[in-house]
């Protein structure tokens, strides 16, 4: 099972090194690139001001973060959902130095998960071209209308979007139709093989249907697909009687 986390994160500022703080996490679940339903949210108490350009940016204001937990009080539930899964973060050093500093503020060791950085995979598949989110979303045609504001899950659930579509869109669900299993340069299958019918459906020749199309098909000559055709088919098994 591939497990994979879509993380995004609001913030006072851009510096944790000058005291900017996490007010909000944001995570989405997927499970072989696959959506699972499950998500984790929080917001946070920063216990420091707001800035104007902070707000304005997240909508997020000190009376609404008033009475929010701090970080030392959720990042065990949020270490838990994370695991140790690979985490896929959009700008991902600015988010990972933000979780890095809260977490030695509440005496946990830094993260060790392995992280996808997003912009990084959009600047490989699209050289020159823009990369933020909106951008990316309107180059794949994703639907970011809800966006009118920054927003950690919101964020993320587009981000999973947007991360599918940079590692090979609708066509990576593909494989997940049968179970395969690759070692080395074979590939075993399972396939679904439909059940051969314990009475044959009616015929729906007719004798002087079939007789007509024999014709047509000798006179097609020995060596025509439609022959061969009709000798794989074993012959008249299907002709109704008159």
């Amino acid at each position: 099972m591939n497990r994979e986390i879509v993380l995004d994160t609001e913030t006072t500022g851009l510096s944790p090194a000058m005291g900017d703080r996490l007010v909000e996490i944001g995570c989405v679940e997927l499970i072989n690139h696959i959506p699972s339903g499950r998500h984790y949210h929080v917001y946070i108490n920063p216990q420091r001001p707001m800035p104007e350009e902070a707000f304005r940016v997240h909508g997020l204001g000190d009376e609404f973060l008033a009475d929010k937990p701090l970080f030392k009080a959720v990042v065990g539930d949020f270490l838990d959902f994370i695991g140790d899964a690979k985490l896929i973060i959009h700008n991902a050093a600015f988010d990972i130095g933000f979780l890095n500093a809260e977490l030695e503020r509440a005496g946990h060791r830094p993260l060790a998960n392995e992280v996808i950085d997003t912009v990084m995979l959009a600047r490989d598949k699209h050289p020159g071209a823009r990369v933020s989110l909106d951008a990316l979303c309107k180059h794949y045609g994703i639907d970011n209308s809800r966006r009118t504001l920054h927003g950690a899950l919101l964020d993320s659930e587009i981000l999973a979007e947007v991360y599918l579509e940079l590692i090979g869109g609708k066509q990576v669900s593909l494989a997940l139709i049968a179970e395969t299993r690759i070692s080395g340069a074979d590939a075993i299958a399972t396939r679904i093989v439909a059940a051969r019918r314990p009475v044959p459906l009616p015929p729906r020749l007719l004798a002087d249907e079939f007789a007509a199309h024999e014709k047509l098909v000798a006179s097609l000559g020995p060596d025509s697909i439609w022959a061969k055709y009709a000798d794989m088919a074993g012959g008249g098994d299907n002709v109704a009687a008159e």
